[in-house]
């Protein structure tokens, strides 16, 4: 038996289609990552916004959770990165260099971030978690469940309004 040796190891890279096909009345939860399932895709809150957007783009992800002293702090997405946040930091701060922004900067704050509870989901159709997503303006939606042993919230699963259009998509016509 010969032992394989390798300079490090890296995450399976995840398809852009990524999820199964849906139909508007299965089940939402079949629409969402969930953490129960699939391990969440994080970022720290002091890594550099590049750094963070070169993640998702390796791991095939539009937006990360961000964590800071092994807390969810907030949630970070491509958009956040590409558009106009960089440029909105750089005026009202006293920063100056592209390269000196970190995710915490322009990520969206944990208490800003629109939360749906486990409850809520279970009984929902992918179509009506659509229909919400889409009503509310919202690209992302983070499903938590509560923690019956301590008095905080476990966050069970993430929805991705984009992701979930794909898989509402059916290819025959």
């Amino acid at each position: 038996m010969s032992t394989l040796r390798f300079a490090g190891g890296l995450l399976p890279r995840r398809s852009v289609a990524e999820g199964q096909l849906l139909s508007p009345g299965d089940p939402a939860s079949l629409a969402v990552t969930d953490f129960t399932r699939e391990h969440p895709v994080t970022v720290d809150a002091d890594r550099q916004i590049d750094d963070a957007l070169n993640d998702m783009i390796i791991l095939g992800v539009r937006a990360l959770l961000v964590y800071k002293e092994s807390r969810v702090v907030g949630l970070v997405t491509s958009y956040d990165i590409q558009g106009e946040r960089p440029i909105q930091f750089l005026q009202t701060s006293t920063f100056t260099q592209h390269r000196d922004i970190h995710v915490a900067h322009i990520m969206t704050p944990w208490d800003e971030l629109s939360v749906l509870g486990w409850g809520t989901l279970e009984p929902m159709r992918a179509g009506d978690l659509l229909h919400l997503m889409d009503e509310a303006g919202l690209t992302h939606l983070i499903v938590v469940e509560s923690d019956r042993q301590s008095s905080s919230c476990i966050i069970r699963a993430l929805a991705s309004r984009a992701r979930l259009r794909r898989q509402l998509q059916r290819t025959h016509h």
